[in-house]
C-alpha cells in the first residue's frame, strides 16, 4: 500500500483534499454522475453541496454537463469552491477534434473553465491518444482547464504518453475496488507523480452483499458501503462514488470519524479476484 499522502482542507468541506503535481489540489471525495439522469443531476447537486461535496466528475458521454452546470450554477457557492471534472470521449480524440469538443463541454457547463479535463479512454485501436493529449496540454495553457489527465490507462498507455510529453497526466482515473485493487498501476502512478482515481468505488455494488465484508461493517457499526470508501481513503486514492439516493449521499460522506486497523484492511485485501465490471482498457475503443 502506498504511504498516506499529504492531505489538507477543502475550503467549506469536511472532506480533505489531495495534492497533485502540479501544485494543485483534489478534493478526495466526489461524487460521480455517471448514468445520473440530466434532469435529476441540478437537485442532486445542490444537495451535495449541502452536505459538504465540492467535487463532481461528469463526461461528454453521460449528457448529463448541462444538469451539473445548473446545479453548480444555482448552489449558492462561487465557481471557485466547486471541482469539476469532464472527460473528452473517444470518438473525439485528435488535436483539433479534442479542442472542440472541449469548447462543446465548456459551453454546456456554462462555466470558463473546468479543473480537471480527461482523456475518458484511451482507445489505442484509434491511435490518437497522443494527439489528443497535445491538445489537453494546449488547453491547460490556454486556461480552459486547470489539471489534465486520463482515465482508463494502463500503465503502457502511460508509458508511451511521456515518450513525447515532459508532464505525465496528474490523474488516471480507473476501475478500482477491493476486487481489482489496481496495486501495480498503483505502484506505477506514485513513481510517476499520477495521484489515483477510483470509478466503481463499489464495483458497481456487486462487493456489498459480500458475508466477511458484512461481518466487519456490523462489527465497526458502519455500511458495507462506508468500510469500502474508508479503504480508498486510507489508500491515498480519491474516490467518485455515484448515487441518486439522498440517502446514501448521506450515507457515503460520513466516513471521516472511524479509521481502518491493519488488520481490516488486510481482510479487504483478501477480496481481491482480479474482476472488473467494466471494459478492459485495451480492448474500448
Amino acid at each position: 500500500m502506498p504511504p498516506r499522502p499529504e492531505a489538507s482542507e477543502t475550503p467549506g468541506s469536511p472532506f480533505p483534499s489531495l495534492p497533485l503535481s502540479d501544485g494543485r489540489t483534489i478534493p478526495q471525495l466526489g461524487l460521480g454522475i455517471y448514468k445520473t439522469p440530466e434532469e435529476a443531476v441540478p437537485a442532486l447537486a445542490r444537495r451535495a453541496v449541502e452536505i459538504g461535496y465540492r467535487h463532481f466528475d461528469t463526461a461528454s458521454m453521460y449528457e448529463n454537463e448541462a444538469g451539473l452546470g445548473e446545479g453548480l450554477r444555482t448552489c449558492g457557492l462561487p465557481r471557485e469552491e466547486l471541482f469539476v471534472t469532464t472527460k473528452v470521449w473517444n470518438t473525439d480524440h485528435g488535436y483539433e477534434e479534442t479542442l472542440a469538443a472541449c469548447a462543446r463541454s465548456l459551453e454546456r457547463l456554462r462555466t470558463e473553465y473546468v479543473d480537471l479535463y480527461l482523456i475518458h479512454w484511451p482507445a489505442p485501436g484509434r491511435g490518437r491518444y497522443r494527439e489528443t493529449w497535445r491538445a489537453l496540454e494546449k488547453l491547460r495553457d490556454d486556461g480552459l482547464v486547470r489539471s489534465i489527465g486520463v482515465s482508463n490507462f494502463h500503465a503502457h498507455h502511460l508509458a508511451e504518453l511521456r515518450k513525447s510529453s515532459e508532464r505525465m497526466p496528474v490523474v488516471n482515473q480507473v476501475e478500482c475496488h477491493p476486487r481489482l485493487p489496481q496495486r501495480d498501476l498503483i505502484r506505477f502512478h506514485d513513481e510517476h507523480g499520477i495521484r489515483t482515481e477510483a470509478w466503481a468505488p463499489l464495483a458497481r455494488g456487486r462487493l456489498l452483499q459480500d458475508e466477511s465484508l458484512g461481518e466487519l461493517a456490523r462489527s465497526l457499526g458502519r455500511t458495507p458501503a462506508q468500510v469500502v470508501l474508508r479503504w480508498h481513503l486510507q489508500r491515498g486514492v480519491v474516490v467518485i462514488p455515484k448515487t441518486v439516493n439522498p440517502e446514501r449521499l448521506v450515507e457515503n460522506a460520513r466516513i471521516l470519524d472511524f479509521e481502518l486497523a491493519d488488520t481490516e484492511m488486510a481482510a479487504l485485501a483478501r477480496l481481491e479476484t482480479g474482476e472488473r465490471t467494466g471494459d478492459d482498457p485495451d480492448d474500448r475503443d
